[in-house]
């Protein structure tokens, strides 16, 4: 058969069965949910002027979501079209920020736009489809009908089928098996349609959410390169620069000294010595300064870097790296920097000790950081870990926390290693 024909019908019999199934359960779904979900609208604008409607809205759209959420999963049992879990809705403190933060939940909102326009469509293939379906195995088994039927014209009347002779039913039987080849093809093109609608509405297109999602760590990355330059540019200004200005005024008055008649050897001495003490305070400044901005001990490998820096902690680190293979150097200095603030965090919060594991699986970097305070912690915005998250970013790194009330508390970096 022809390629393009071929495509037209099921790869399998049970490929046919299972989007069968799918016009079957999908049918009257959308309907169900856009009734509850109608219902609760009506409901939350009326009672908008108080703040429960708002709440009520609030939850009409988690369940748009969940409604959104259950076609998904289905989509993926029966049409084997695995779809990407949307992106969670970003809470913030604050009753207005929650409010804001789910009516503005833009995947609760494309849901409820896809059961809007999946309800027409899915009740019409429903019917249509089962309407084909019965009268393709109506017609197919006419001729035991025929013979079963003693009305006269032995016809069926949901179909109008019908013939005065048996050799006519076996026309109809025909045409019922022409209709029965033909059906899982309908099918096929009415799952074909759902699966551009779920691919469109019921989950985020990967494409868009990418380019969003970079369009977000580039604007991120460009920020905290302007913020980096501003820090080296303040800092040299307000230290190094500052010392040897020092310096230069301090030599400026020794050679004013020297050049006079009488020659105060104790005072040129003195002068000599400051500025001597700022030259040494420049170089620390501008040691300090490059430190920050990428540490020597990196240049010989995370494990030599966080063991220096877990050496020069005023509390106990247990520094453990398991690496196949060195990470880029990109990926090593997100991730010092990272444990670095976490150590940071747990010498405050972690009960004097913590542990810091970085490893490599299935292509993942990952960064772990234990520390047995009383927990608590979580990532809320303008925070710490807040910042590292933002820092992964970028790489495509994510950041999770664990850390239930009374400790210990897990933090875990992971960034995806280039193949």
């Amino acid at each position: 058969m022809n390629p393009t024909l071929r495509s037209l019908w099921p790869a399998t019999p049970r490929q046919a069965l299972r989007e069968t199934a799918w016009l079957a359960i999908t049918g009257p779904l959308p309907l169900l949910s856009t009734v509850l979900l109608l219902a609760g609208t009506a409901v939350g604008i009326a009672l908008t002027p108080v703040l429960a409607g708002l709440l009520i809205l609030t939850g009409v759209l988690r369940g748009a979501r969940l409604f959104g959420g259950l076609h998904r999963r289905l989509a993926a049992k029966l049409l084997n079209l695995p779809l990407p879990p949307p992106p969670r809705t970003d809470l913030a403190p604050g009753l207005w920020n929650w409010l804001t933060a789910r009516l503005g939940d833009r995947t609760a909102w494309r849901s409820v736009a896809y059961l809007l326009v999946r309800l027409p469509f899915g009740l019409l293939a429903m019917i249509g489809s089962g309407a084909l379906g019965f009268f393709g195995l109506a017609s197919f088994t006419y001729p035991l009908t025929w013979l079963l039927e003693t009305r006269p014209g032995h016809g069926l009347p949901v179909f109008n089928i019908g013939s005065f002779s048996w050799l006519g039913s076996l026309g109809w039987c025909l045409l019922g098996i022409a209709v029965l080849t033909v059906w899982p093809a309908a099918v096929h093109l009415l799952t074909g349609v759902d699966r551009l609608l779920l691919r469109a509405l019921a989950g985020d297109p990967g494409l868009r959410e990418r380019v969003r999602f970079l369009e977000e760590t580039r604007a991120t990355a460009l920020d905290e390169a302007a913020e980096q330059l501003r820090r080296i540019e303040r800092d040299l200004h307000d230290g190094a620069q500052a010392q040897l200005v020092a310096m230069a005024m301090k030599l400026g008055l020794a050679k004013e000294e020297l050049a006079t008649e009488t020659v105060d050897l104790d005072q040129i001495r003195t002068l000599v010595d400051t500025a001597h003490s700022n030259a040494k305070q420049a170089l620390v400044e501008l040691r300090d300064l490059a430190r920050g901005i990428h540490p020597a001990a990196l240049d010989k490998g995370l494990s030599l870097a966080l063991s220096t820096l877990a050496s020069s902690a005023d509390f106990s680190a247990t520094v453990s790296v398991e690496l196949s293979r060195r990470p880029p150097p990109s990926l090593e200095t997100i991730v010092y920097f990272a444990a670095a603030e976490l150590m940071t965090n747990a010498s405050k919060h972690g009960a004097g000790r913590c542990t810091v594991l970085v490893e490599d699986r299935e292509d993942v970097l990952r960064l772990t950081v234990v520390d047995h305070g009383p927990g608590g912690a979580a990532i809320i915005p303008g925070g710490g870990l807040s910042g590292i998250a933002e820092r992964l970013r970028p790489a495509d790194g994510e950041l999770t926390v664990s850390s239930p009330n009374g400790g210990p508390t897990v933090v875990t970096a992971t960034l995806p290693l280039p193949r």
